[in-house]
């Protein structure tokens, strides 16, 4: 079997070197060594979105599968590999909650430093996927009132839970957007948040998008923010990768180099996705329990010592969205370097928190955080 079975690998997806080996000829390209000339003898490819796989990179080979071990996946031409027999897969959910960790942390230090509090402001979610029900889940547990926009869940579940996306642009202090990018059809949300949506706003809310660079016109967002119909941007995906607009970067409270969802728990899960997909191709059984992220360096948080909000602190000490804000600021050229070469977080579960009695103890555990003790 290991004769017959050639697999080229993303160097830059972590926790699966050495699993594949055992059962095929593998090898690890970074995303610009992903060419035509080497996929031609390659029967599955396992991608991140930098790999964009269509006609100029398929044609002539031997692939069979594509794996993205990515939640989107408008970078496969899906159209192109049904016609030529090419199955795909994507890895849906796998880094939801490292978005919902991203959002979360971001919207409480922008409370913090602006000083207010997040209990009950209004906050819109377009999109209620895997992503957006967990920033759904997570904005309700710290008291928000939260909105809901999916054009193709309302009309599929006709239960009365979603909104329009006027009622959104009117009623709500934070808009983010959790929706994939289609550029065409009934459900388009390619410039979703265009010129004439600002316009709708009633309230200056804060926008935030971390879903596809382009579901925001992004020249249309920062002109939004210039003419205060939005009192602030947090920003992960951008148009135009890497080439991102300079004024939006200094514009944005949060500006982060397309990272929202680069937890090392994140990556495992679309680490195991992929195994157990070529597992089902191959017809084997590959262990995927050595796929798990390190622990994190400093489990346990103290909260005790610490004054302010617990919540606002312990989500903060688990990730501080100002770091990378300021890595980007500082040297937006490298973009894709502090994309590629992120160190990767670890999410909520991987911490326990120190805290003696108190009423938020319940709100960090529904969060996630490990069993917070009385001490």
């Amino acid at each position: 079997m290991k004769k017959n079975i050639n697999i080229i690998i993303d160097n830059k997806i972590p926790f699966i070197k050495g699993i594949l080996e055992p059962y095929a000829n593998v090898r690890y390209l970074p995303p610009s060594e992903i060419t035509k000339d080497q996929v031609k003898d390659t029967d599955i490819l396992i991608i991140r979105t930098r790999t964009r796989c269509n006609e100029n990179l398929l044609s002539g080979s031997r692939c069979k599968f594509i794996g993205t071990a990515t939640i989107g996946f408008d970078h496969i031409d899906t159209e192109y590999c049904k016609q030529n027999d090419i199955e795909w897969k994507n890895a849906p959910g796998c880094n939801a909650s490292s978005v919902g960790q991203y959002i979360l942390a971001s919207l409480l230090l922008h409370a913090e430093q602006n000083n207010y509090s997040l209990k009950g402001k209004k906050i819109g979610i377009v999109g209620v996927g895997h992503v957006g029900s967990i920033v759904a889940h997570h904005c309700r547990t710290i008291g928000m009132t939260v909105l809901l926009n999916d054009p193709p869940r309302a009309n599929t579940e006709q239960n009365g839970t979603f909104v329009s996306l006027d009622t959104i642009a009117e009623e709500c202090d934070f808009i983010t957007f959790h929706t994939p990018l289609n550029r065409t059809g009934i459900y388009r949300s390619f410039h979703l948040a265009d010129n004439s949506f600002f316009k709708k706003l009633r309230k200056q809310p804060v926008i935030i998008n971390s879903s596809r660079g382009e579901v925001v016109d992004n020249k249309a967002l920062l002109t939004a923010y210039q003419k205060k119909e939005i009192s602030d941007i947090i920003i992960d995906c951008w148009e135009n990768e890497p080439d991102i607009l300079p004024e939006l970067l200094e514009s944005a409270f949060i500006a982060t180099p397309h990272i929202a969802g680069y937890s090392a728990d994140g990556k495992s899960n679309a680490s195991r996705a992929m195994v157990r997909e070529i597992s089902r191709i191959l017809g084997i059984e590959i262990d995927t329990s050595k796929i798990t992220p390190p622990p994190a360096p400093f489990p346990e948080i103290d909260l005790n010592v610490c004054s302010g909000d617990p919540i606002t602190n312990a989500v903060i000490a688990s990730y501080d969205p100002r770091t990378d804000t300021t890595n980007l600021r500082s040297a937006p050229e490298q973009f894709e370097n502090l994309r590629g070469n992120y160190g990767l977080r670890r999410e909520f579960g991987a911490y326990k928190i120190m805290l003696s009695a108190s009423e938020k103890i319940p709100v960090l555990k529904e969060l996630g955080f490990i069993s917070p003790s009385k001490s």
